[in-house]
């Protein structure tokens, strides 16, 4: 009875590579077009556009999720075959950028590890790099101000975002009564503080620049932990104590694609934009500021203020909106904005997708 559906197997296997291998074959000559015109190979609006087909394609019994996963890696593959793009990423290999990066971009392209926020928005600026990735808030500890203040400084654009869920793991070549100090980001040691608080109360809380360089330390001394994913324990060979360790389960972070052109305009309501500004110190200036917004109903998405560092209680404001930058309603709101604010800065307009 296996035998029949076995060779059915065999036989689709065989349709599946040639077409997939034509598909591939056809982005290579849209490749060789975009290289002519000095065209980007990733475009993330087109893609979305992609997996939106994909999905009013599909009819199961793989869910949308699964193919999207496929896809991403035929995608992945066919860039690499156009262009090697490099992928800078806070680094080191198996940080939770470094799996964002992978989710958002395949395993087919060339990914360049860097030490800081700063450094990765350096390797794109200088070209050592095509994109980057960073990470920009988490829905437990809130913003990644390096990240936000690095928009400010920079000139690259957002052009994408992705979502990925965090599963933080206790991570020790020692036992539970053997840790005396936990090493992790800021923003994962914030996200564990309760489990931490109740589970390892006596040990010292100390940052590092990543979760990865948090295991190396672990690896090393019995006497120290790490909070890192299960990804970098493998990697490094460090053993997991507990799994899932955060505070709620249901732990996210955002991560932005950024780069040196903002991505075009998917449509039919599926952009979003981001700005920063500062405004004039008088009262009702932030409602006066949200007014170009609301007067044309803009959704916003989200709001953060952040000091500007450049007097005491000056502040910048990054505001998240739906929609996009060549958006003639968007085009208006800024222009009103940037009569009536100190400083207006568009930091990128990209896909709206929450794909977590």
């Amino acid at each position: 009875m296996l035998q029949p559906l076995r060779d059915q197997i065999d036989s689709l296997d065989n349709e599946i590579v040639t077409l997939i291998n034509k598909r591939a074959s056809v982005a290579n000559e849209i490749g060789k077009i975009k290289a002519k015109d000095s065209a980007p190979m990733y475009v993330p609006s087109r893609e979305e556009k992609v997996f939106q087909k994909l999905s009013n394609l599909n009819q199961g019994p793989l869910n949308n999720k699964a193919i999207k996963s496929i896809y991403r890696e035929i995608i992945s593959a066919s860039i690499s075959l156009e262009k090697e793009l490099k992928i800078a990423y806070l680094g080191p290999e198996a940080t939770y950028t470094h799996q964002a990066a992978i989710k958002n971009f395949g395993s087919s392209l060339k990914y360049v590890p860097s030490s800081t926020i700063k450094d990765v928005f350096h390797a794109v600026e200088k070209d050592d790099a095509d994109y980057g990735v960073i990470p920009v808030e988490n829905s437990n500890e809130g913003a990644v101000f390096h990240s936000l203040d690095m928009l400010v400084e920079s000139d690259i654009k957002i052009v994408a975002q992705v979502y990925l869920k965090i599963n933080h793991c206790l991570i020790s070549s020692g036992s539970t009564n053997e840790i005396e100090t936990v090493h992790s980001k800021d923003q994962a040691i914030g996200q564990c503080r309760n489990w931490l608080h109740k589970n390892l109360s006596h040990a010292t809380l100390t940052n590092c620049e990543s979760t990865a360089k948090a295991v190396t330390i672990a690896k090393k001394d019995p006497s120290c932990a790490a909070i890192a994913s299960s990804l970098a324990a493998k990697l490094y060979d460090v053993p997991v104590i507990r799994e899932n360790i955060q505070d709620n389960l249901d732990n996210t972070t955002r991560f932005l694609i950024i780069g040196k052109k903002s991505s075009p305009p998917v449509g039919d309501d599926k952009d979003k934009t981001s700005i920063v500004v500062s405004i004039n110190d008088k009262i009702g200036a932030l409602q006066d500021a949200l007014k170009p917004l609301s007067s044309r109903n803009i959704n916003l998405c989200k709001i953060e203020s952040r000091p500007s560092k450049k007097k005491a209680w000056d502040y910048y404001f990054f505001i998240d909106f739906c929609g996009h930058y060549d958006d003639l309603n968007v085009q208006e709101a800024l222009t009103e904005l940037k009569a009536n604010c100190s400083f207006v800065k568009w930091l990128g307009s990209y896909p709206n997708t929450e794909n977590s």
